[in-house]
Parts: C-alpha cells; sequence; structure tokens
C-alpha cells in the first residue's frame, strides 16, 4: 500500500514530523514498513518553460529545435524529438548543468540521476533538454494517459496558474518532491488499505486529532432525485450485501486538475479521466471500490445484481472477451450483463467523451465469490484485490457521496438529489468485555484504565462500563476486533512495541526433541556423511509430476489433497511421493551440466481419505534418496540403503525384486522388506515393507529430460522407520575365543536371488554362524549358460569356547546339504 506522506495530512496535521519519525513511530505502532521513497529529491536546474518558436531541424526529419523562453534573458535553445509539442506549450526544461532522476529514454535508470550538459544533435546545439514523466523519475504505469507519449505538456486548464511560472523550479510548482511510505498490510487489516485507514493509524499513534473527508453535497436539487433515474435489486443478498447508487448529469469527461492526478500517481495509479480518476481516488481514500456506468448504456434504467448464465461471453473493458459461469456474480441491466461485479466494468458501459449522465456504483460484495470468480477469469483488480480481503459494507455511502462531492468540486457534472440503497441486512458493531487486568498481566505491564481507554478511543473504539471490565465498541470497519486478545494486540501495538518489559518464560523452557524428530536427525547425519546433500522442495506440486514417474492411474499415489485456492495448476495439489520433486531437481542439476549429484530429502506426504470426506488428510514423512554420475550403480545405492538402516538400528533389510512399479526399471528394482512384527507373523505376515528402490525407468528418465543417464532413488517411509527403529546401543565384550573362516562359491541358477541363499545359509549356521558376506558373482563361459557363480565368506565362532574343525566341519556340512537340498545350489567346481 503506497501511502504518499502529502494525501496523510490531508485528514491528519503531521507537517512538524519528519518522514524518518513518521516511519519509525508508525512501526513501533504495528504498521509493516516495506520501503520509504523520496520523490525528486535530487532534481535540480529543471524549470517551467514556454515554447516560443518551433523550427525543423535542417539535417534530420525527426527533430525539431525549439526556442525556449525559461524567463531570463534571450530564449534557450533545445533539440529535441518528441512528437507533441507545439508553440505556446509550457514543459518542463532541464538547462544546462542539471539533474534529472532519470531514466532517459532505452537506457537503465542511474543510481543518482543523470546529468545533463549542453551538446550538439546531428550539427545543431541544444542547451539542455525536454523531459518526458518518466525522466523525471515518474514510472509508465503511473504517468498520465496525456502524457504517455512524448513531453510533458502543462495545459493551463490543468496546472492552474502556470502562465505565471515561466522559469520557475519545476519540482516546486508541481510540488514534486514529496515522501511515499511503502506499507505491508497483512490480511486482518482491509480497513488499511485505505488512506483514511493509514491517516486514523496515525492520528492514534501521534496522538493527533483526525478529520474524515467532506462527503457533503452543496447543491444537489438541480438535476432530480437518483432514483428517478434508476432501479436497483439485488437477487443474490449473499454475494452483494449492499448496492449503492447515485446519479450525476451534465457530466463533462476531462483531464482531472493536477491535484488529484498527483495524488494518484504517487499512490501508484495512472490518471486516466476526471471520472475514472475520481473514482479510483475514493477507492484509495476509503477503500471501497467504486464504478462508473453511461446511464444511456444501462438499457431499462435498471440495475440487477444476479449471478451469470452458465457459458456466457462477456467483454470486459480491457476488450477481452471472457466465458462466464452460473457461480459468477454481475451487474446487469434490463437485457444483458455489464460489469463482473466486484471485479471489472464491461465495455458496453464504459464512459466515453460523450458521456453526459452517469450512475455512481458503489456497493459491497462477497470475497469468496469475488476471489473465486476473479481467479476464473484470470482477472486480477485493485477493486477484487480489495473485496478479496473483506470491506465493510458500511462504507458504500460514504464513499458514493464521497465521489460526488469531488464531481461537484471540480465541476465535472451536477449530483442529484439522494441515493438508491439496498442494503438487506445492515451490519452493526458487536460490542464485547474486556479485562483491564488481563491486558495488563498478558502484556506483563501496569497501566491504568483511563490509559487504555485513551488509546481505544484514540482507534475510534467506543469504550463504556467501569471498574476492571471495559464494554468495547469498534467501528465496523474494523473487522478484525472479534476477541479480547485482539484488544491486547491493539493495546500492545499503541503503549509501544518497544517499551515492552522484556521477560523470560515461566516454569521449565527446556525443550527436547521428539523421538521422531531425533530419528530425522540420525538418517540426516548418517546420509550427509555418505556424502549426500539435504534439499528441502514444496509440498505443493503439480498433478502431473506422478505422470511424468509412471504411476498407474489406480494407483494410492493419485489419492491428491486438492487445495481450494491454488496459485497455479503447477501447485494445485499435495504430494503423495517425494520422488518426482526428486526428479525435478536432479533434472534441474543434470541440464546445468552438473556431472554428478546425490541428494536426500526428508519431507511431509499427504493422503486424502475419499472414504471418510470429513477425516482429515493423512500427513507421514518420508525419506528419498536420488543420485547420478560415473561412480553410481545400483548397488551403490543399496550399500547407501543398508547403511543408513543399520545407523538406525535396523537389522537384516531384505531386498526383494520388483519388476511391476513402473518407476524403475523392471530388472534394477527391489523392494526394501524387514522382519514383521509378532502380531503381523501371527497372520502370516512374514516381512514388512519400509520402501522400494532401484534404476529410474529410461521414458521417466526421458521425461526429465535426462534421457540416456543412469538415475537410482529410492523411497522409505518413515513411520515404518519409527516403527522398526532401535537406536539403543548395548556393548559387548570382545569375543575371548578365536573365529575361524570358510569361504564357499556355489553354482546356482542365474534367477536365483541371493537374499534366499543367505537366508538358507543363516537357518542352518547353528548358534555359531557369526555372519554371512558375499564377495564375489561370476558370470561366463566357465559356469555356462542360464547359470552364476556367487561366493561367500562365513565366519563361525563359539563365545564360550574354542572351536574345534570337526564342529566348524559338521555345521558346515549342514548348510552345504540345505543349499543344494532347497536351492539346488552346489559348490563350484574350479
Amino acid at each position: 500500500m503506497l501511502v504518499p506522506v502529502e494525501w496523510i495530512n490531508d485528514y491528519i496535521d503531521l507537517k512538524d514530523i519528519t518522514t524518518d519519525e513518521f516511519c519509525n513511530r508508525m512501526i513501533m505502532s504495528g504498521s509493516n514498513l516495506e520501503t520509504c521513497e523520496h520523490f525528486c529529491e535530487n532534481m535540480s536546474n529543471v524549470v517551467v518553460g514556454r515554447i516560443d518558436k518551433i523550427e525543423q531541424h535542417p539535417d534530420a526529419d525527426k527533430l525539431v529545435v525549439c526556442r525556449i523562453n525559461t524567463g531570463e534573458g534571450d530564449p534557450v535553445q533545445i533539440v529535441t524529438g518528441a512528437p507533441n509539442v507545439f508553440e505556446g506549450a509550457y514543459v518542463p526544461v532541464a538547462l544546462h548543468k542539471s539533474l534529472i532522476p532519470g531514466p532517459l529514454h532505452g537506457q537503465p535508470k542511474k543510481e543518482g540521476g543523470v546529468k545533463i550538459t549542453k551538446g550538439k544533435l546531428r550539427g545543431v546545439e541544444s542547451f539542455g533538454m525536454l523531459c518526458s514523466a518518466g525522466e523525471l523519475g515518474f514510472e509508465d504505469k503511473v504517468v498520465p494517459v496525456a502524457h504517455r507519449d512524448g513531453i510533458w505538456i502543462l495545459d493551463p486548464a490543468v496546472y492552474e496558474g502556470i502562465e505565471e511560472k515561466i522559469g520557475c523550479d519545476f519540482a516546486e510548482v508541481l510540488e514534486l518532491k514529496q515522501a511515499v511510505v511503502d506499507f505491508e498490510i497483512t490480511p486482518n487489516r482491509p480497513d488499511c488499505l485505505a488512506m483514511i485507514g493509514m491517516a486514523r493509524e496515525a492520528a492514534a499513534t501521534f496522538g493527533r486529532s483526525f478529520e474524515y473527508p467532506d462527503t457533503e453535497v452543496r447543491n444537489a436539487d438541480g438535476s432530480g432525485k437518483s432514483s428517478d433515474y434508476v432501479d436497483v435489486e439485488i437477487k443474490n443478498a449473499e454475494n452483494c450485501r449492499r448496492y449503492v447508487a447515485r446519479i450525476v448529469t451534465d457530466v463533462k469527461v476531462a483531464q482531472s486538475p493536477w491535484w488529484l492526478q498527483k495524488r494518484l500517481m504517487y499512490a501508484g495509479m495512472r490518471p486516466i479521466n476526471n471520472i475514472v480518476d475520481i473514482t479510483n481516488f475514493v477507492m484509495l481514500e476509503y477503500g471501497q471500490p467504486l464504478h462508473a456506468f453511461d446511464i444511456n448504456q444501462v438499457h431499462g434504467g435498471k440495475i440487477i445484481v444476479e449471478n451469470a448464465g452458465n457459458g456466457e461471453v462477456f467483454t470486459t473493458l480491457d476488450e477481452e472477451e471472457r466465458t462466464l459461469s452460473s457461480d459468477m456474480l454481475m451487474i446487469k441491466d434490463a437485457e444483458r450483463s455489464i460489469a463482473v461485479a466486484g471485479v471489472m466494468g464491461g465495455l458496453n458501459s464504459e464512459i466515453t467523451e460523450d458521456t453526459t449522465t452517469i450512475i455512481i456504483e458503489s456497493a459491497n460484495f462477497n470475497g469468496d465469490s469475488v476471489r473465486t470468480t476473479a481467479k476464473k477469469l484470470g482477472l486480477r483488480t485493485e477493486a477484487s484485490a480489495r473485496f478479496e480481503k473483506g470491506i465493510d459494507p458500511n462504507l458504500t455511502e460514504a464513499a458514493a457521496d464521497r465521489v460526488c462531492r469531488l464531481i461537484e468540486m471540480i465541476g465535472a457534472g451536477k449530483v442529484c438529489e439522494g441515493s438508491v440503497d439496498v442494503y438487506p441486512n445492515p451490519v452493526e458493531a458487536q460490542t464485547l468485555d474486556v479485562r483491564v487486568s488481563r491486558i495488563n498481566k498478558v502484556l506483563g505491564i501496569e497501566i491504568s484504565r483511563e490509559e487504555m481507554v485513551s488509546m481505544l478511543e484514540g482507534l475510534e473504539i467506543k469504550v463504556e462500563g467501569s471498574g476492571d471490565i471495559m464494554k468495547v465498541t469498534p467501528p465496523t470497519v474494523r473487522m478484525d476486533l472479534v476477541a479480547e486478545e485482539d484488544y491486547v494486540e491493539e493495546i500492545a501495538r499503541m503503549y509501544g512495541y518497544d517499551r515492552l518489559p522484556v521477560t523470560l518464560p515461566r516454569g521449565n523452557s527446556e525443550a527436547g526433541k521428539s523421538y521422531e524428530r531425533e530419528l530425522r536427525d540420525v538418517t540426516r547425519d548418517a546420509l550427509c556423511g555418505m556424502g549426500f546433500n539435504e534439499i528441502q522442495t514444496y509440498s505443493f506440486v503439480s498433478p502431473s509430476g506422478v505422470d511424468k514417474i509412471r504411476i498407474d492411474e489406480d494407483s494410492w499415489e493419485r489419492a491428491f489433497v486438492r487445495l481450494i485456492n491454488p496459485l497455479g495448476e503447477e501447485n494445485s495439489v499435495m504430494r503423495t511421493v517425494l520422488t518426482p520433486n526428486m526428479m525435478d531437481v536432479l533434472a534441474r542439476n543434470y541440464s546445468r551440466n552438473i556431472a554428478a549429484v546425490k541428494a536426500f530429502e526428508i519431507g511431509n506426504t499427504f493422503m486424502d481419505n475419499p472414504m471418510n470426506s470429513d477425516k482429515l488428510p493423512d500427513e507421514e514423512y518420508s525419506l528419498c534418496i536420488g543420485m547420478y554420475g560415473d561412480k553410481c550403480d545400483f548397488f551403490t545405492l543399496k550399500g547407501v540403503v543398508e547403511e543408513t538402516l543399520k545407523v538406525l538400528g535396523i537389522k537384516n533389510p531384505v531386498f526383494m525384486a520388483e519388476s511391476e512399479y513402473g518407476v524403475y526399471h523392471p530388472g534394477r528394482c527391489a523392494r526394501i522388506l524387514v522382519d514383521a512384527s509378532k502380531e503381523m507373523k501371527a497372520v502370516g505376515i512374514e516381512h514388512e515393507e519400509l520402501g522400494i528402490m532401484g534404476e529410474i525407468h529410461p521414458d521417466v528418465a526421458d521425461n526429465y529430460g535426462m534421457d540416456g543417464e543412469r538415475i537410482y532413488c529410492c523411497e522409505i517411509m518413515f513411520g515404518a522407520i519409527l516403527r522398526k527403529a532401535d537406536t539403543e546401543i548395548v556393548y559387548e565384550s570382545l569375543p575371548k575365543y578365536p573365529s575361524t573362516s570358510r569361504d564357499i562359491a556355489l553354482l546356482v541358477d542365474e534367477d536365483l536371488e541371493v537374499g534366499n541363499i543367505e537366508k538358507v545359509i543363516k537357518s542352518k549356521g547353528s548358534t555359531i554362524l557369526e555372519s554371512v558376506r558375499l564377495f564375489d558373482v561370476y558370470r561366463g563361459k566357465q559356469v555356462g549358460e542360464g547359470k552364476k557363480s556367487v561366493a561367500f565368506n562365513l565366519v563361525y565362532r563359539d563365545k564360550e569356547k574354542t572351536l574345534t574343525d570337526e564342529e566348524v566341519s559338521k555345521v558346515h556340512e549342514e548348510v552345504l546339504s540345505a543349499l543344494k537340498e532347497k536351492l539346488n545350489a552346489v559348490l563350484r567346481e574350479v
């Protein structure tokens, strides 16, 4: 919210307060300040001039030579290419050795401004330059329509008394040197999206009196009554709480006076014409959007507020055709739609130079309705932004009266008597009991009731009652004041946040980590120790992400939690898995020629409950690991997973081949399993799944622009880790007795999983088998087609005695016998 300090002074006298003091005090009273910009502060030697003579440049068709009267001595010769100059025009002249804010046309803006000196243009001397509004520091979006192209021409009808100001400092004549403060307005304070709202805050902060704008129309008796011209009917009172219409006749559409244009420019809006400018001015002043219709284009003298027809096509003021739906609120006349309620007017009823009678609309629309309509149409305006946050219906009448008063003031038309005001369910202020003692206790201060009453009344909050209880009634514009805690905040900010005492929390302030968070930290440390980088990605994702990783149409990964009001399709749902996000990150690095990446994320996933819409979505943590590069393969990832699980105390994970999951290569994918709990085993379930890992399917890699690159990913459900983890460290004494080991090379079928071999070995290894380790896999002519050789190292040890060779051989033979019997695995002959 851009707030020109000069505009605030229209309602409260702060001329003795410096801009820095104003900013600092407003911050301490709760107004969040973004920036403070001083316009034209360094501009110098720029004066008002009059073009007395124009001649064609002898060597350039697009240049002219102007002789400018600057009030002193001979006329100044200046060469310009501006197309809109003419003899007798009053213009800003940057003389030799002047400084302007800039930027010059087609050049970037320079720090400290641009110095202008005399020079030659195509051989003709030029002793300065004529300036456009943009060259004097104004952004293109706020330059008045009349001055958008070419030099800033000062029309005497707009810039009153400019004829007597030749040679005077341009910035002083137009009062350009002023400060504009940019406040960040939080969603709970829509009343501050208005100059009056900010002036009210400043008045309370500085303890000054506050004066409302003049809304009294002096001569509303010469053109009849507003009700003689228009009738208003609200058919959707839920989405239109109030509609006020006033009539203005004998309208003269022209440029606004400079004081009005200047207010709009510094507040970030472009001046267009007097009628449009006044409605924009009052919108910025009151925070109440307004609109003006040409009454000749309102058929039947009827205003009807109702929903659009489904599929109706409507052309808005920006000349765009828009297809409407039946949930969009419209303003209609007796025959057709003429405006999208709360968003934008229609081209079929706009104000033109021929307009003579207008309807001033000041209405209150439901914020949710306006937000939905604006989003569907892709059309967000200053008006819709205000309605979305909520506006007090009681502002509409005052805003309409203010528009009429300004029209009368500048002579832009004659105002009809009264208004047509349809207000089905008036909003009244709500009274609440607030305790003085409670406020002091929460804030840790001791201030009297009288001081609190003074602070609240400074905010136009009515206070009644006696003793500890204050019966407070806020103005209806303060829709954020609904509970006692809200008044605690009001007292705190008016007292001054900088004056509140600093205290430590009472009781035990020691905070500890939950077990789940400790496990996440252990996981992070383990993966970082293995060379992985932690990433964080958005929980809001596109539903197309699961398409890119080839998830089946009926899979649980598509049970999305959908956002009601998403920023766009690319973040319209909550993620169910982390793999698409990981692939996005890997692909982004790959596209920037990063040769190798190893990353992981521990993040929330969300699952909808379609069977029970009243139940909140399930929210769980997941761990996703991803990597690519020369030194990465399936077994590298398997080792990383095994080491991570080992750190978490999860023993004996089982990797079971998986070929049906579309995300991964069917021959290089495994599900990660661990022993099931006793309860699960009792119902016949031997293993519980932790997650899945493998090489990303080539089609998935191609979807992410990584065709030809081998990518490896893993996703593990952290809830399962939480159930299985055991980080308690149990120390054992070093073994007293020696171990003995045996190496075996087994000839097995190619499709036999190594995990099954290990399982048989461990089941027959008795109590003396200490460990089994795979150390070699061989395929080749020596073992034959369809076969492979797998070599294991088996370590035997007895904790109670030294094993004899006979004892080891007995167990070892039982192992070999079981391997042959169950798996047809035989010792390989050299």
